[in-house]
């Protein structure tokens, strides 16, 4: 015997959409503890002066929760953005130039700044 409920248990109208808002909640959740420690940090470092924030986002720990806060803030505004898209935008070939375009400019942003964080990193010693 098969219930509705059960048919549905886990999935939304398009299949996926719990996934979706689990992704949603862990970037969030995540995001929650490497925000406060980036303004904290950032704020520190700027007082040391450009020379004292290069130094800072030289060091291995801070280049790391650097990356992992741009990438899960990235990916949280990629969901977010999709949602938006998905739900206003009403023509079907529109919709999905929108979600492609979203997909490629959150991928060349992250690209962008993972490699400026690593540049960072790795020239500081040099």
């Amino acid at each position: 015997m098969t219930t509705s409920t059960k048919i549905v248990r886990g999935l939304g109208s398009a299949g996926s959409g719990t996934l979706h808002h689990i992704r949603q909640r862990v970037t969030a959740l995540a995001l929650l503890f490497l925000v406060p420690w980036f303004m904290y940090s950032i704020i520190h470092a700027c007082k040391a002066g450009y020379e004292g924030a290069l130094e800072w986002a030289a060091q291995p720990v801070n280049a790391i929760l650097l990356i992992l806060t741009l990438s899960a803030a990235l990916y949280h505004m990629r969901l977010g953005i999709q949602v938006v898209i998905e739900d206003y935008i009403a023509k079907s070939g529109s919709r999905q130039a929108l979600l492609i375009l979203n997909t490629f400019a959150v991928f060349a942003l992250g690209v962008a700044t993972i490699l400026s964080v690593l540049k960072i990193w790795f020239t500081a010693g040099a």
